[in-house]
């Protein structure tokens, strides 16, 4: 047979790694050309990969949950070509085996044995080496016994109508010069058994295995992780004399308590995915970004009036808010484009600043898996109704999860309406490696001013985030006042319509 690996892809521009999330076949399991794999989840994107060869699942490299690097083995299909050279020893699991069927084979030697295995092993693919019952060719090697553990297993074997007590303490004793005996690596094959050793605290390294050469099974794992007897019931004492001689089993622990706080811990939520990402991105912006923050109330009155105006003159075609406000911001930045360009450090440690003829407006936007930021490419080259059409696509991909990476980044400037939370102001962090964001608070009636008579109006607050280092107060006043200007009197700005 020959079996063909295929690695991870990149995925999109920049990108070097992707959490796994699932698998969507199992091994053993024939797939196609193209027919999707695994969800992988990277650059706050959750995409399906699919695979390039047709045949039959060979090895999955991964579980859910791993990040794995871009380049790395993602899975191994036997694409049924005899004619090709032999695959290896020890290449996979026998009959396509799931790692599940795995465990269980595991546990019982005779169940996951099969005739022509003479020399009990399992033919799953261990930790940097192969099994010989997984051969199908090439030389055939038996794991090396050390002198302690041939002079211990023969009594055992002659001892068989002896008790049980001397049968365990013979097997005890193979067991640990096995484990004397210096190895590349624990003996384990199911990443289940491993999650297992991890989630009990263990070192999977220490356990002593029970199958076929050692093996590590899960009933070793639970032995391991298990309170120890006493020795007098382990040996069959009566119940009395174990309690005389030992103290009494100590009580189940209970949840574990915070030292600092002196609480009981709850949970543990491991910080991966979407979350790490965001994570990675707002401590980057605040380590390497001196931001400044400048802010301005708005009277958003007419803004809403043209709006509800539109809206009745073509129900399906009018605009919301937020495109137009991005019209806004898009006039804005072609005043003052300093506010959508990019700070790159050179090799030699010097600085630029890095203009684009264009801009590619980002937005923010509340998923189910964290806070995103798609992208409209070539945003100034569209109107106020084009950037509404691209609003709701990119909103609708981002929150069902399937927009690409492409989508996903390469924004110079992004807006962020943090009003839909009912929130009026905020001092958002700027989007790394962009310079600047601008934040739009809640729309509500306050009193206001209007030709020297207090009335009450529609007002937002607009506060705009701004990297000092390529943006004085000047510009960011500037690009603020102008945006606020069109807010007020909207029809100015929207001779596109």
């Amino acid at each position: 047979m020959t079996v063909r690996t295929f690695t991870l892809p990149d995925l999109g521009e920049g990108l070097t790694e992707a959490e796994l999330v699932t698998w969507l076949v199992r091994v053993g399991d024939t797939v196609a050309v193209d027919q999707p794999i695994a969800e992988v989840e990277t650059a706050k994107s959750a995409v399906e990969v699919p695979c390039p060869f047709a045949g039959t699942v060979h090895r999955l490299h991964g579980d859910a949950g791993q990040t794995l690097d871009v380049g790395a083995p993602l899975i191994s299909v036997d694409t049924g070509d005899r004619a090709g050279t032999p695959a290896p020893a020890g290449g996979g699991p026998k009959g396509g085996q799931s790692y599940r069927e795995e465990e269980r084979a595991g546990a019982d030697p005779a169940a996951g044995a099969s005739p022509g295995d003479d020399d009990g092993g399992s033919g799953s693919v261990l930790i940097g080496y192969g099994t010989p019952g997984g051969a199908t060719g090439g030389r055939r090697r038996r794991p090396k016994r050390s002198a302690a553990t041939a002079v211990t297993a023969a009594p055992a074997v002659t001892a068989a109508p002896a008790s049980a007590t001397v049968a365990s303490a013979a097997t005890a004793a193979a067991h640990d010069a096995m484990a004397s005996a210096p190895r590349l690596a624990p003996t384990v094959v199911s990443p289940i058994v491993r999650k297992l050793a991890k989630d009990r605290g263990l070192d999977i390294a220490t356990v002593r295995g029970s199958g076929p050469g050692g093996l590590i099974l899960r009933r070793d794992v639970e032995a391991a992780a298990a309170p120890a007897a006493p020795d007098g019931a382990a040996a069959g004492a009566p119940a009395g004399d174990a309690a005389a001689l030992s103290p009494a089993a100590p009580a189940p622990e209970g949840p574990a308590v915070d030292a600092r706080t002196g609480l009981r811990v709850a949970g543990r939520v491991p910080v991966s995915g979407v979350r790490r990402v965001i994570a990675q991105a707002m401590t980057r912006s605040r380590a390497e970004i001196p931001e400044a923050t400048v802010w301005v109330d708005v009277d958003a009155t007419r803004l809403l009036e043209l709006r509800a105006e539109l809206k009745a003159q073509d129900p399906e075609r009018a605009p919301g808010l937020m495109a137009l406000i991005a019209r806004f911001v898009l006039a804005g930045l072609a005043r003052y484009p300093e506010l959508a360009t990019r700070l790159e450090t050179r090799e030699d440690g010097s600085q630029e600043i890095v203009r684009f003829d264009g801009v590619n407006l980002g937005f923010a936007a509340q998923t189910d898996r964290g806070l995103v930021v798609p992208s409209i490419r070539d945003a100034h080259t569209l109107s106020a109704r084009g950037l509404d059409a691209e609003l709701k696509r990119l909103t609708a991909l981002a929150r069902a999860g399937k927009a690409s990476p492409a989508e996903l980044s390469g924004s110079t400037f992004t807006l962020n309406n943090y009003g839909v939370f009912g929130t009026d102001g905020a001092a958002a962090i700027i989007n790394h490696p962009e310079v600047a964001i601008l934040g739009v608070g809640r729309i509500i009636d306050r009193p206001w001013v209007v030709d020297g008579q207090l009335a009450v109006r529609k007002l937002t607050q607009l506060s705009l985030a701004f990297d000092h280092r390529v943006c004085d107060g000047g510009a960011a006043g500037g690009f603020l006042r102008m945006v606020a200007d069109a807010v007020e009197n909207p029809v100015s700005v929207l001779a596109d319509l």
